[in-house]
């Protein structure tokens, strides 16, 4: 097995990782990266298996698991009850529970709702140039998810704020100011949610919070600890991934001189999300010894799984490289798959599809004024900014 250097912060590497990822997936189907210490799935066919493996999963063995930090201890209480850090039996009980009150029609149901927030971004968009990221790509999914969770659009810029300070806890090169400030936001969060929980108890609404306080399978219900940690995930999730699809594929739709339209918005969206996708690294640890693709696994090995490559992998898509948005709707690694598959795909999915004609249609001379630039954020990959005219 082939072992690569490669530094996750290095400038040329936040800036375009595929080169790398295409030297990787030469070597093989698994590789070696030296700066993690772990082995990556590089290839489509890898890590869509080990994504699909049940030998596989989020949780750390129970013998690996190690006692948080005390000054990162309000973070770790989130993320305990988190079901994207679960496995089964606990996971199963909560996804179903969260499906049970995230709907399909609950979703489809904010298609007006997104329209109508849409226009009223474009309306409110400063002089060009202007940066597209603040300004719509990330009001547009915290409103939203807000809306839909049931919290007032006054609470935006805290969510933003609690969140960016969150996902920071997930990047490459992460330091203590960062993990204090994640752990300050999630006991921040929490205490607001606390109150906000307890509020729909004794006054329900129509809104994602209060279905989801009344969910109910078996005879159990979700404990507050277990909603708060849904509803912080739902938006952390939810908003960072979506805020880096946006950008991400305007810069990729203005880079190529391409257009939306509502005849080619589902394979544009897409083809954003296999061309360059918001994640790049999502990680498994193996439950039992495994040989996969010539390599063997122990049990507590953690494998990362190299979205952004598999989306690029040449044996499964032809011509990876091009960005076509007209190109057959094709099957890609961004929203995982399995046991893990994104709950908010939909959601994230109907707002790109509803956004991205509208603003072409509404500013049909939108252009890129700077070169894009992306953020030093792996496993994320996402713009700092994206500076348009109009």
């Amino acid at each position: 097995m082939q072992t690569f250097q490669q530094r996750p912060t290095d400038p040329s590497f936040v800036q375009n990782p595929y080169p790398t990822y295409a030297r990787m997936r030469a070597a093989g189907d698994l590789v070696a990266w030296a700066d993690y210490g772990m082995i990556c799935a590089t290839s489509y066919a890898a890590v869509d298996a080990i994504l699909r493996d049940r030998r596989f999963g989020r949780e750390v063995p129970p013998e690996m698991a190690e006692e948080p930090a005390d000054h990162i201890r309000d973070f770790a209480r989130v993320d305990a009850h988190s079901m994207l850090e679960l496995e089964p039996p606990r996971h199963t009980r909560l996804r179903g529970l969260v499906l049970r009150a995230f709907t399909s029609r609950r979703i489809a149901a904010l298609a007006p709702e997104i329209h109508a927030l849409v226009h009223q971004l474009i309306d409110d968009l400063p002089e060009p140039p202007f940066d597209i990221l603040p300004t719509f790509a990330e009001k547009l999914p915290v409103i939203i998810i807000a809306r839909l969770l049931g919290v007032p659009d006054s609470m935006a810029d805290d969510l933003l704020r609690w969140s960016h300070a969150m996902v920071a806890m997930y990047q490459a090169g992460r330091t203590r100011l960062v993990e204090d400030k994640a752990n300050a936001a999630a006991r921040e969060f929490t205490d607001f949610l606390t109150g906000y929980i307890n509020k729909r108890r004794t006054t329900p609404a129509d809104d994602l919070i209060t279905h989801l306080i009344a969910a109910e399978e078996d005879g159990e219900r979700l404990s507050t600890d277990e909603l708060i940690s849904t509803v912080i995930l739902l938006l952390n999730a939810g908003h960072e991934a979506t805020v880096h699809t946006i950008g991400n594929g305007l810069a990729a739709l203005l880079g190529h001189g391409e257009t939306v339209t509502n005849a080619n918005a589902v394979t544009a969206a897409e083809e954003i999300l296999r061309y360059d996708p918001p994640l790049h690294m999502f990680s498994r640890y193996a439950y039992e010894p495994i040989t996969l693709f010539d390599h063997d696994f122990e049990r507590g090995d953690e494998v990362g799984l190299l979205l952004g490559s598999a989306n690029r992998d040449p044996d499964f898509c032809d011509d990876p490289d091009r960005f076509d948005i007209n190109r057959p709707a094709t099957r890609h690694t961004s929203f995982g798959a399995g046991l893990h598959f994104c709950v908010g795909a939909p959601l994230a999915r109907l707002e790109l599809q509803i956004a991205l004609p509208i603003l072409f249609e509404r500013l049909p001379n939108i252009a890129l004024s700077h070169k894009p630039h992306y953020a030093n954020s792996y496993h994320f990959h996402g713009l700092e900014r994206l500076l348009v005219t109009a």
